[in-house]
C-alpha cells in the first residue's frame, strides 16, 4: 500500500466523488427492499441521493442490473448509476465497481452506505471539513461519540486500489484497520454513523423511536 503523504492538484470539494453501494440484495428484509423504505415520504435510496447531492456533484450508485425498483426510485436525479453484474457475490464486487470508476485525477471520495437513515447533510460537510483541519490522514470518517467508525468515510486516493480489490463479502474494516493513526473519527452526538436497518422489526422499532416529521427528506 502507497503510504502517501497527499495529493496534489486537488479538486474542489464540490466535486469529490461520493459513492453509493446500493446493489445489495437485502437479503434480512425477508421480501421487502430496505433502501425503498420511505423515509418522510421519500424513499431512502432517494433521499440518500438527493443529500449527497447537496454536498457533491459527483454522485455515483452502485446498482444491481437493470431491470430493478431501485433505479425508478433515482428518477430524475442528477446521479450516476454504476451497474454491478456481479453483486450477488458480495458486498466487495460493488466497491470494487465503484471505486473502479474513478478516474486517475481524483485525490479524494466518500463512501457513504445507503441504509443509514440518520445520517445528515451536516455530517458530510464535517467529515469533508476533517481533511483540511487533519491533512495527514489518509481516512476520515464519522464515528460514534465513544469511538467507533462508522460513515460517511472519505478516503484518499492512496488506498484506492486496495479498495479496487477486495473479493467477496469483503468490506474496507480489514483495509482500514492497517492504517493505524492514519484514519481521523469525526465524532457525531450519537450512533448515528453506524445506525444501519437491515431487518423488518429494526426499521419498526426505529420508526416507534423518532418524532414524526415532514417536508425537507435531507
Amino acid at each position: 500500500m502507497q503510504m502517501a503523504h497527499g495529493c496534489g492538484g486537488d479538486i474542489p470539494e464540490r466535486m469529490i466523488p461520493i459513492l453509493i453501494p446500493a446493489a445489495g440484495a437485502s437479503s434480512r428484509m425477508r421480501g421487502a427492499d430496505k433502501l425503498l423504505q420511505e423515509v418522510d415520504g421519500v424513499a431512502l435510496l432517494r433521499r440518500q441521493a438527493m443529500m449527497a447531492r447537496t454536498v457533491s456533484a459527483d454522485v455515483r450508485i452502485g446498482l444491481p442490473p437493470r431491470p430493478h425498483s431501485r433505479y425508478d426510485a433515482l428518477a430524475g436525479l442528477e446521479v450516476t448509476p454504476i451497474p454491478v453484474p456481479d453483486a450477488g457475490d458480495g458486498f466487495g464486487h460493488t466497491l470494487r465497481a465503484l471505486f473502479g470508476s474513478l478516474e486517475g485525477g481524483v485525490n479524494h471520495a466518500m463512501l457513504l452506505l445507503p441504509d443509514l437513515p440518520d445520517i445528515a447533510e451536516g455530517d458530510l460537510r464535517a467529515v469533508f471539513g476533517a481533511r483540511s483541519a487533519v491533512p495527514d490522514a489518509l481516512i476520515w470518517r464519522g464515528a460514534t461519540p465513544d469511538g467507533q467508525g462508522g460513515h460517511p468515510i472519505l478516503i484518499n486516493r492512496a488506498v484506492f486500489a486496495d479498495f479496487q480489490q477486495i473479493k467477496g463479502d469483503g468490506g474496507g474494516r480489514a483495509i482500514i484497520r492497517t492504517l493505524g493513526d492514519r484514519v481521523h473519527h469525526v465524532a457525531f452526538g450519537d450512533d448515528r454513523a453506524r445506525r444501519d436497518l437491515d431487518t423488518p422489526e429494526a426499521w419498526a422499532a426505529w420508526r416507534a423511536a423518532r418524532p414524526s416529521t415532514s417536508g425537507d427528506p435531507r
